[in-house]
């Protein structure tokens, strides 16, 4: 993949990333790729829905409690009729794979990313 076009630190400061815990995660069967219908808690910021096409690579069992990373000030997006609330972060491999992003340890629900 190629690098994107350089932007400013200002446009950069306005992406508001927060860490988040998936407490429910569902088959998105209405959706064009494999999917999920996540709810991520944020603690202070509440509970937010997001469709994320992962379903390949993860089971509803492995992701329900796991820390994401997700970009919670986008407009909500609507998904197969479905209202995705945050962009869940994750690294496209070469072969297509994604891996979620996470913090390397605990940290507090709702924390912003520096």
């Amino acid at each position: 993949m190629e690098q994107k076009p350089f932007i400013d630190i200002d446009l950069f400061q306005r992406v508001d990333m927060r860490v988040g815990r998936i407490v429910a995660a569902e088959p998105f069967l209405e959706a064009r790729k494999p999917s999920y219908k996540l709810t991520i808690d944020f603690g202070p910021l509440g509970l937010k829905r997001s469709s994320a096409a992962i379903r390949p690579w993860y089971d509803p069992e492995d992701l329900v409690g796991r820390l994401v990373v997700a970009v919670v000030n986008l407009p909500v997006r609507r998904v197969a009729g479905f209202p995705s609330e945050v962009l869940v972060l994750g690294a496209i491999q070469p072969d297509g794979r994604v891996i979620l992003l996470q913090p390397d340890s605990e940290a507090a629900l709702g924390s912003p990313i520096a």
